[in-house]
């Protein structure tokens, strides 16, 4: 049984999945705005939703600080940059790979 979390390093612009303290997957990501900065700290994934519309493209994982969430996107060309309200944005493709592998309480530390 895998033990996954996630860590989004806010530096780099990536998020890493690891099983235990190995990275098994990294993913580009787009974050938050000078003004509306991605929080950093210690969060879980408090729910999933297929398809939630609008800018969040194909797929949203929330976290456990409201408003706030892992998503995919309606505009690819953000991915790597400072776009987002706070979120986290992957490309639809990785955000839906992401969700098939990590169950809600997954740990996610976000890192400056």
């Amino acid at each position: 049984m895998p033990d996954y979390r996630i860590i989004v390093d806010l530096s780099d612009r990536k998020l890493h999945l690891l099983d235990g303290n190995i990275v098994t997957r990294s993913f580009p990501v787009g974050i938050g705005r000078m003004v509306t900065q991605t929080p950093t700290g210690e969060f879980t994934i408090i729910n999933k939703q297929a398809n939630p519309g609008g800018p969040f493209g194909a797929f949203w994982m929330g976290l456990s600080k409201p408003h706030y969430g892992i998503h995919g996107t309606n505009d690819p060309s953000s991915i790597g940059h400072l776009v987002s309200h706070g979120c986290i944005r992957m490309y639809n493709d990785d955000v839906l790979a992401l969700s098939k592998l990590v169950p809600i309480n997954t740990r996610v530390t976000i890192r400056p």
